[in-house]
């Protein structure tokens, strides 16, 4: 599970009295991040494919709506609650994925004593944490065009 590798390095840090661990969150979170997008993304393209492509040829076949022969892909698109829970779900994929990495290089850079070179280090992976978590708000779809 992977917010067992997130967990597993903060209570490290956490029972050790050591900041100097928690650089290691965002490389962890980006990774996981980043894949948990990937495979989101890979699933909405399998509903397109079902929805646009696929659908339609059973229909055609058994001469019946094209919504019917896939009737779930139509169905779930069409919920009320779909726009609140894709903006539920944008916000916790943030929060998992870029709040607990930033939060963490923020204890980190509190904690006093940060050399130079890591000092440098953990501000380029601050940066780094924001490259997914742009991409997480723009896959989401909620807030413009692009919806999935």
């Amino acid at each position: 599970m992977p917010e067992q590798d997130v967990t597993a390095v903060a209570a490290a840090s956490a029972q050790a009295g050591e900041t100097s661990m928690l650089p290691a969150l965002p490389p962890v979170c980006v990774v996981l991040g980043w894949t948990h997008l990937v495979n989101d993304e890979k699933i909405s393209a399998i509903g397109a494919y079902v929805r646009g492509d696929l659908s339609p040829r059973p229909a055609d076949l058994a001469q019946i709506e094209r919504s019917a022969a896939f009737g779930w892909e139509a169905a779930h698109r069409a919920d009320t609650r779909r726009t609140s829970r894709k903006a539920i779900q944008c916000g916790v994929d943030l929060l998992a994925f870029c709040v607990v990495p930033l939060a963490g290089l923020v204890v980190y850079w509190a904690g006093g004593q940060v050399g130079r070179g890591l000092q440098v280090l953990s501000v380029i992976e601050a940066l780094v944490v924001v490259g997914p978590a742009v991409q997480v708000v723009l896959y989401a779809g909620v807030f413009g065009p692009g919806r999935r």
